[in-house]
């Protein structure tokens, strides 16, 4: 009986890729060459020789001060600021690649949906047919402070919204049919304007006529993904993804997550088979178990530079500052952001004091399992997927040249020889190769 073969994916951010001190010998100047795009170009066909299905673009657009009321600590990390827009560097990827497909994080809170369907068009066609949409709603009143807001609106609400506009950037790129596009020089008929419609949108939160003036692109719809985990943002998936992001590391998390997904799927009509469900991964490799061990239990005794690294991702996300708390009291109960919601109910299950809490917080993708050399963890990476179901891993570790070699020419040659991931794609576009299995 054949195995099942999964998909892979990296989530990678558009900044210096570890500040910390001592966090990779190997890192050269990337401190202060990372700027041009030149170490993510490096990454990404690096991960195209791997046959890995995509890399996710985060962004954000805020500089965090939460943590002591100050930019301080973000700032001095290079933690969520300095950070480049990531949009521009998708068709220099796309250029230096061959097949790998790439999603772009664009928030419904603060991109009109004309403008972001016409920029998602204008990169599948650019990309040849290799772009994607990565759906997020943003979190925290400083990114809307910079937006003529003086606060987010409430958590659901901007699910509410993200709804309205994820179906009005969808008609706009139907607003063209695929065969709209003539370009008969005997007829002198460049489009065929029947083929081209208003979409006439009137809603709660948006008014859009349309059509968009772009042409149809290779996939038409630019592949779709989310990550929220809350209910309302597994409920907005389930109608809207076609990949997921699961923040989850135990094995009955990952069967729950899935199962809730595809019980959502239904309800809106949708085959479980169109959405891929991405399990967020930290494989720990070593050349033996021994090391790999040693590797493992070093991230249970942080420096004070990770511990403050994750306590100013905490209250970047949250708005809460975490600089405010005893390390070794309970974190205080009751607190609330408008934030990151799930985010913040996790973490009073992530330990008894803050100092626990933040350890966790950066061992929060490490799958127990998957600690060992390259084939151990491929074995298990495979289990996981027979025992669970879901389509595949998305690695979520942080970018270093040493580990992205490790996953690429260790890890992943591993799984080729199980057979569990592809050795060549099989299509030119995103959607396709996404698709096959």
């Amino acid at each position: 009986m054949p195995v099942k073969k999964f998909h892979l994916g990296w989530f990678a951010q558009y900044r210096v890729p570890v500040w910390y001190r001592g966090s990779d010998p190997w890192a050269g100047n990337v401190g202060r060459q990372w700027q041009d795009g030149t170490f993510l170009i490096d990454m990404a066909r690096i991960l195209d020789r791997a046959c890995f299905d995509f890399m996710i673009l985060e962004d954000s657009s805020k500089v965090p001060d939460a943590m002591g009321g100050s930019f301080e600590a973000d700032l001095r990390q290079g933690r969520f600021a300095p950070k480049h827009d990531p949009i521009p560097l998708v068709p220099l990827l796309a250029q230096a690649t061959k097949n790998i497909g790439f999603l772009a994080t664009m928030s419904t809170t603060f991109y009109p949906p004309y403008i972001l369907a016409r920029l998602m068009s204008t990169l599948d066609h650019v990309t040849h047919g290799r772009a994607g949409w990565n759906i997020v709603t943003s979190s925290g009143d400083a990114a809307a402070q910079n937006f003529n807001l003086d606060r987010l609106f409430e958590h659901d609400l901007r699910y509410d919204i993200a709804d309205e506009f994820t179906e009005v950037v969808t008609d706009l790129w139907k607003s063209w049919e695929p065969d709209a596009l003539v370009a008969d020089q005997a007829s002198g008929t460049y489009v065929d304007h029947t083929k081209v419609h208003e979409i006439n949108h009137r809603g709660e939160f948006f008014k859009v006529k349309g059509p968009l003036n772009t042409l149809p692109s290779p996939q038409h719809i630019p592949v779709l993904s989310q990550a929220g985990a809350s209910s309302r943002g597994m409920e907005f998936a389930a109608r809207h993804a076609e990949v997921i992001l699961a923040p989850v590391t135990t094995i009955a998390g990952m069967k729950a997550f899935r199962d809730s997904i595809h019980e959502r799927m239904t309800a809106y009509g949708r085959a479980p088979e169109q959405c891929k469900i991405m399990y967020l991964v930290e494989p720990i490799l070593g050349v033996s178990e021994a090391d790999a061990r040693e590797r493992r239990e070093a991230r249970d005794h942080p420096s004070d530079y990770e511990l403050e690294d994750s306590l100013d991702i905490m209250s970047a996300h949250s708005e809460i500052d975490f600089s405010k708390f005893d390390l070794d009291a309970p974190l205080p109960p009751g607190l609330t952001t408008n934030g990151h919601q799930s985010g913040l109910a996790g973490y009073y299950q992530m330990g008894s004091t803050v100092r626990e809490i933040a350890t966790k917080h950066l061992q929060r993708a490490i799958v127990e399992e998957l600690v060992g050399t390259p084939q151990t963890v491929a074995t298990r990476m495979g289990e996981i997927i027979d025992e669970v179901g879901g389509d595949g891993f998305l690695i979520a570790q942080a970018m270093t040249r040493t580990y992205i070699t490790e996953i690429a020419d260790g890890l992943v040659p591993a799984l080729q020889e199980q057979g569990r991931v592809r050795t060549r794609y099989s299509y030119e576009h995103f959607r396709d190769n996404l698709m096959e299995f």
